[in-house]
């Protein structure tokens, strides 16, 4: 940051560029046709941004500034290369003719932001990618806080989006919104990044805060910006109502200590109320749709949760029967471990030990930690202590998550 600007302006022009960047990237991407030319372009903006608005003001309109001014430093840039490389000549002469252009009004700049979801999102590109690249084109994370969340070093995390450039570069993967007929297909891998991006901040513990609420602002930016295209995809909904629905309780997971609190055992009167109202209007619009899907009734499973006073009042057998829906189309040994929970609830505990050891004889789940902490609760409840002990100390050994580990350490020193 140059010495000579204000603090105030810069923290004005750094929250600019975590609200703006976005945009600003996605509309060089559609101009210049390339992801490296336009970021590389965008930075130059937001620097020259540092330079002049402590003397000239801050503009009205910041992001045709920053646009206009990222599409003449990449100009020049390219008329510099052009001096070196003929290859560069054409590029040069075709970025310049659309300079004289009418500026992007504000329905292309989003429509251009969908296309770039939909390409740092392509399947071609690895999953890690996926993430990588979104979080780094789309949210306006650094390198640095991407890795963090992560817990792998900037430089590996660079790597990933190094590579999934070089994927889109490669296969030339069309900057676009994929056409009506293979818009679900693909939106499926959109969603799947999103959510994928709320769990790693659903479990992280000093980061996930962050990580969730970049997940959330990514579920609505897809539900706006297929509104304003007239794309209807209740999954979207779904979505950001599971995620709403989950996040809600994020202040009643923990104690001051960072230990785990399980749902049981929550404080309800912790839980985001305006987080579940709108996570609940959601998930009941995109049941009342009929083409839901595996995130809708997830977030129908969670929305019982969250209209319950207490574990006990819940009701479970409402939620076996969604898992049941859920299992149809969208079988997972992970969705029989808390269709199985769901039942020892509600028809006692040896009938979910006996659906969780099937799971676990089945060899599907053996290294889910889940699954073990599982069992030992229930046999915990049944008083058979040994088999508590010894399945509470198989999932300490599968654990990772340090809060996961201090729970479950904490109920074997219980059994004790």
């Amino acid at each position: 940051m140059p010495p000579t600007v204000p603090e105030q302006l810069s923290r004005t022009i750094e929250t600019l560029y975590r609200s703006e960047s976005g945009r600003v990237l996605a509309t060089l991407v559609r101009l210049l046709g390339d992801l490296d030319l336009a970021e590389e372009a965008m930075h130059e903006a937001f620097a020259a941004a540092l330079e002049s608005w402590p003397r000239t003001g801050i503009p009205d309109s910041p992001r045709p500034w920053l646009i206009s001014t990222a599409r003449f430093k990449a100009i020049d840039g390219l008329r510099r290369r052009a001096r070196f490389d003929e290859a560069q000549k054409d590029l040069a002469l075709y970025i310049e003719a659309r300079i004289n252009e009418a500026p992007p009004d504000e329905e292309e700049i989003e429509d251009d932001r969908l296309r770039l979801i939909f390409t740092c999102c392509h399947p071609a590109l690895p999953p890690e990618g996926q993430v990588a690249l979104t979080l780094r084109e789309i949210c306006g994370l650094t390198t640095e806080e991407i890795a963090r969340a992560f817990l792998v070093t900037p430089a590996t995390l660079a790597q990933r989006i190094v590579r999934a450039k070089g994927v889109i570069r490669d296969k030339t993967i069309p900057y676009q919104v994929p056409v009506s007929q293979e818009l679900s297909e693909r939106l499926g891998a959109v969603l799947q990044v999103v959510y994928l991006v709320f769990n790693e901040g659903y479990s992280a513990e000093s980061t996930g805060a962050e990580l969730s609420r970049e997940a959330i602002r990514l579920g609505r930016l897809l539900l706006d910006l297929l509104h304003l295209n007239s794309i209807e995809e209740p999954e979207v909904m779904g979505l950001l109502g599971l995620m709403l629905l989950q996040e809600s309780h994020r202040a009643a997971r923990t104690s001051p200590e960072g230990d785990l609190i399980l749902l049981e055992q929550q404080d309800r009167s912790l839980w985001n109320k305006d987080q579940i109202a709108e996570g609940i209007s959601l998930t009941e619009s995109a049941l009342q749709s009929r083409r839901f899907g595996a995130y809708t009734l997830q977030a129908a499973i969670a929305a019982v949760h969250a209209e319950s006073s207490s574990a006990a009042s819940t009701d479970w057998r409402e939620i076996t029967l969604l898992y049941d829906q859920l299992l149809r189309i969208h079988p997972s040994p992970v969705v029989e471990l808390n269709r199985a929970v769901a039942v020892a609830m509600c028809e006692g505990p040896e009938q979910g030990l006996r659906l969780i050891d099937d799971l676990l004889a089945s060899d599907r789940l053996t290294h889910y930690h889940l699954a073990h902490s599982a069992r030992a609760d229930l046999c915990r409840r049944l008083g058979r202590i040994p088999e508590a002990r010894a399945s509470y100390e198989k999932a300490l050994a599968l654990a990772r998550q340090e809060p996961d580990r201090r729970f479950l350490a904490r109920r074997l020193a219980e059994l004790k």
